[in-house]
């Protein structure tokens, strides 16, 4: 089994490849460029250099969201091209999800975040097995907290966190870790493994999880007098 990792739910760009129950290459960029010019590209980098083709890809594992709404739908755009092609299926992993993953080994609840703007948030609840406790939602940072039990050690995961510092470090104190500039990236090397036993769905079934409208659609919707 050959899995195609790809994320581009973010700032980050990562590709992976998975065989055999090991990562066998990974690509990561963390910087404010041009998904659309720049995935294919990596693509093709990573499969020359380890060897892989695109006819002994079994699987596609993408980052279905939430994250950019632009970003979403290059890597998920990309994913499903591919797989039509290769006639192979498309697994989706919560971005989320797959940040929390980098805290796997932290003896407590793990809550990857993403900023949503205007002190919203997109975040998860889980544990250190990676097992959802509370599941994706888009939220206010202060319903996130009081989500938490302040009796439970908790990481927080993300990029842009230290503007919610002071609101952590009030509301739930010693027992809040945030997690360094290492941490805050989502890794593509763990999408092969969190899709390895999940079957998948056919290229014109797959959607990406949005988990919020866009703006303009919001304000669309608004404007003609829809819920």
């Amino acid at each position: 089994m050959i899995i195609l990792g790809i994320d581009t739910s973010n700032d980050t760009l990562g590709v992976s490849l998975w065989r055999d129950n090991k990562v066998i290459g990974e690509l990561v960029t963390n910087l404010k460029k041009n998904h659309s010019v720049r995935l294919l590209p990596a693509i093709a980098q990573l499969m020359k250099e380890c060897d892989v083709t695109p006819q002994d890809l079994t699987k596609i594992a993408v980052a279905e969201g939430p994250g950019s709404y632009t970003g979403l739908r290059i890597g998920v755009t990309v994913a499903k091209t591919m797989a039509w092609d290769l006639q192979i299926p498309i697994v989706g992993v919560s971005s989320l999800a797959l940040m929390a993953q980098n805290g796997r080994f932290f003896d407590g609840l793990i809550v990857p975040v993403m900023d949503a703007r205007r002190g919203n948030v997109y975040a998860g609840i889980y544990n250190e097995e990676g097992e959802v406790v509370e599941a994706d939602q888009h939220l206010a940072f202060t319903d996130l907290l009081a989500k938490l039990d302040a009796a439970s050690k908790v990481l927080f995961i993300g990029a842009g966190l230290a503007d919610f510092k002071e609101e952590i470090e009030a509301t739930i104190g010693s027992q809040a870790t945030i997690g360094d500039a290492t941490h805050c990236y989502p890794r593509p090397a763990f999408l092969g493994e969190l899709a390895q036993h999940k079957e998948g769905v056919t290229a014109h079934t797959f959607v990406p999880t949005y988990l919020k409208l866009a703006e303009a659609e919001s304000k669309w919707l608004e404007a003609n007098n829809h819920e």
